[in-house]
């Protein structure tokens, strides 16, 4: 079996970013890698991403917005995750069941115990062996993942605006970054927390130095 590593973070923390140059690092150094993210990783599941991330669906309740995540995830699972751990690949994986536990436990007021059950239902009991926190105040964050939006739209008239999550209140991001650290703090066997304020180069590095013993 492969290993399971999950980024994770509020919006705008550079996780994205970071995932590719580890993924990058990793396969130069020999290793077989598999990239992929959530909501999406897979057809089914990348168009249930666009429903979920789509801001024109701002009526969309918390709940039905829960059970689209699981649906995802089942499908990502199903597809992608387990076949490739099963052949021997690191994957690393751009959110997982600790952004359903942040965003629609912590940040929606979700009971968190339906949205445990509902994640090892979709998952099938597959948990990663480590978890990268990036964290970053959510006024930074969100000022980066602004940019990244505009910039997309500017370069892509066409380009699709995932932009429901940004859209919601600072209170609502600063519950959800609460929630990630408070997650960190019951699994800290399984969590490295990463200053998000430091240079791409100096959190890529950290979080190398953090992956590198998981490893070997």
């Amino acid at each position: 079996m492969g290993l399971f590593i999950t980024f994770e973070g509020v919006e705008g923390c550079g996780k994205t970013t970071q995932i590719r140059l580890l993924a990058d690092a990793l396969e130069r150094s020999g290793k077989s890698v598999k990239l992929t993210r959530e909501p999406g990783g897979c057809p089914i599941a990348d168009k249930i991403r666009g429903i979920l991330l789509d801001a024109a669906n701002s009526e969309m309740t918390p709940t039905a917005e829960l059970l689209l995540y699981a649906a995802a995830r089942a499908q990502h699972i199903k597809e992608v995750i387990t076949p490739a751990m099963k052949a021997g690949n690191i994957v690393l994986c751009d959110r997982f069941t600790d952004a359903t536990l942040a965003y629609q436990g912590f940040g929606r007021g979700l009971d968190i115990d339906l949205i445990k059950k509902l994640n090892e239902t979709a998952t099938g009991g597959c948990r990663p062996e480590l978890t990268i926190l990036i964290d970053c105040p959510v006024e930074i964050g969100l000022g980066r993942a602004v940019a990244r939006i505009e910039a997309g739209s500017a370069a892509d008239k066409n380009h699709l605006r995932e932009e429901r999550f940004e859209r919601e209140s600072l209170e609502f991001h600063q519950r959800v970054r609460n929630g990630y650290l408070k997650l960190a703090a019951d699994a800290p066997e399984r969590f490295v927390i990463i200053d998000g304020a430091g240079s791409v180069d100096e959190i890529s590095t950290r979080i190398f130095e953090a992956v590198l013993p998981r490893i070997n």
